[in-house]
């Protein structure tokens, strides 16, 4: 298939957009549980010299699996190394975060409406054959859940660059969230219900989210029901043989190219491929209008049109 900017992969089978038809319904696109994919990057990358850095200077000094900015905190991880290699990793990773917002923002105003940041990573190892926990694989086939503190439904969204020179990034996919959900939900032990947070998450919620707007780290020590039953669904997808050898899809990214995809909401693995920028957004639950799409909605068991109420 032949992919333009601004191209859409509905997950797990392509779909082809016009121009005019991507630039008004990106946001639509990703609710829908489509990968949004560009052929190239529709943001300036770092520099050649800044690119060469983060993949060559960088490995004698890792000390994670990735090297991730929080911007909100201005603290960088997964470096163990001299001040001004540290200073220029957070340089770049700052810079382009930056963009990436910029972009984000300009192209889905509504959307994207106090959206809040995560991470800015770079991801520096090959992903094919590491030596990690199921939990922690990028290789089994998940969707993401529960690194980012409570949620409450809010989205999780990423937006990639394969800053590969000369090698695809390639991903499978097994379909949505609601696909997923609808087969293998009495297999993994879900019962649908109320998601809304107890008193007690309720006091704790609040006294976090207080302390974080001056610490910002502390989001990740919150979670929630809806939180907890999205990390349950994780690890069964990645704990269960039979789902990870079920037929998946796979999707090549070229170097250079771009994508964006709600993570919470279509499955996906890293199956193979080095060198990858990585960034993460935590979306309003209330900006998405196919409220029926959303992982909360279907955890919930509510039907098209309910009433609906975040509790935090």
């Amino acid at each position: 298939m032949e992919v333009g900017v601004g191209s859409v992969l509905r997950s797990p089978a392509p779909m082809a957009q016009t121009a005019q038809q991507e630039n008004n319904d990106l946001a639509g696109a990703l609710e829908r549980g489509e990968i949004v994919r560009f052929s190239g990057a529709p943001i300036a990358l770092p520099s050649a010299d800044d690119q060469e850095f983060l993949r060559t200077a960088l490995a004698p000094f890792l000390a994670r699996k990735n090297v991730s900015l929080y911007p909100e905190a201005n603290r960088l991880t997964g470096l163990e190394a001299p001040p001004e290699v540290k200073e220029r990793a957070r340089r770049i990773l700052a810079g382009h975060s930056a963009r990436v917002r910029t972009f984000l923002t300009s192209a889905m105003p509504a959307f994207t409406r106090g959206m809040r940041v995560g991470t800015s990573s770079f991801r520096p190892l090959e992903e094919e054959g590491r030596d990690l926990s199921r939990h922690a694989s990028n290789e089994l086939v998940h969707v993401d859940a529960g690194a980012y503190g409570a949620t409450h439904g809010d989205r999780i969204l990423r937006f990639f660059i394969n800053l590969n020179p000369s090698r695809d990034r390639v991903w499978i996919t097994k379909g949505t969230f609601r696909e997923l959900f609808a087969e293998h939900r009495k297999s993994a032990g879900f019962e649908v219900g109320d998601l809304r947070p107890n008193p007690a998450e309720r006091i704790l919620g609040g006294a976090l989210r207080t302390a974080s707007r001056s610490f910002p780290m502390l989001r990740v020590l919150d979670s929630s029901p809806y939180d907890r039953r999205m990390r349950r669904f994780h690890n069964w997808m990645k704990d269960t043989p039979s789902f990870q050898q079920s037929p998946s899809r796979a999707i090549s990214f070229e170097p250079f190219s771009a994508w964006m995809v709600l993570t919470d909401g279509v499955s996906h693995a890293c199956i193979r491929g080095q060198h990858a920028l990585v960034d993460t957004f935590l979306v309003p639950l209330a900006n998405c209008s196919l409220r029926s799409e959303t992982p909360f909605r279907i955890l919930a068991g509510e039907t098209e049109g309910a009433e609906h109420m975040i509790l935090r």
